[in-house]
């Protein structure tokens, strides 16, 4: 599955996903990764492993341009499926219809609590017990659309903001190459995807 990648900054999930398909059996075939921002280091990550890149500015342009050009690269590209990296950019409602069931992210927080920013900050002021990261179908909205994957992390009593995000990073890493393996290699789940279609791509 021809795979685009969509970074704002240096793009550490992106890398993830690169390091999971140097494995020739990796199903989905990054083509292309693009940013908003032209000083995302992930961009030279990208350049390094030999991938594609692109760069398409978001900054002092009206929405409706900036996503034509957009939508003109990814289908220069082939593009099949729209992989949100860290891409600091909410999209429009008419672009992400045209890409529905084509595009997922990844969010700091098991949703649906904690959308939106500074979600490790807010878990340990709400004073929960587990937090973690999710993978999701992406609609209209911010954080919004169907959950295909979570993974949860214990909230330590002296954690502090860092040490969290650090581990749920670390899940990140994990969950998300594997949620994109199961779906390039043909789940297309109603549900949440079973621990089964992951557990061959946890690295």
């Amino acid at each position: 599955m021809r795979t685009a990648l969509l970074i704002s900054g240096r793009g550490s999930n992106m890398a993830a996903i690169l390091a999971a398909a140097r494995d020739p059996d990796y199903p989905a075939r990054p083509v292309l990764v693009l940013s908003n921002k032209a000083d995302a280091k992930g961009l030279e990550t990208a350049q390094a492993e030999g991938v594609a890149t692109a760069v398409v500015e978001s900054r002092r342009r009206p929405r409706e341009e900036f996503e034509a050009e957009l939508q003109a690269v990814l289908e220069a590209h082939g593009v099949e499926m729209v992989v949100l990296a860290g891409f600091l950019r909410v999209l429009t409602e008419p672009f992400v219809r045209a890409w529905e069931g084509r595009m997922i992210n990844i969010h700091p927080s098991l949703l649906p609590s904690f959308k939106g920013l500074d979600t490790h900050a807010r878990a340990l002021e709400a004073g929960v017990t587990l937090h973690g990261c999710t993978v999701h179908w992406v609609a209209p909205g911010v954080d919004e659309g169907p959950i295909l994957a979570q993974a949860a992390v214990p909230v330590l009593p002296d954690d502090t903001e860092a040490a969290l995000a650090a581990r749920v990073l670390a899940q990140e890493h994990i969950l998300y190459p594997a949620v994109l393996a199961a779906l390039a290699g043909g789940a297309r789940p109603a549900q949440p995807l079973p621990e089964a279609a992951l557990r061959g791509w946890k690295l």
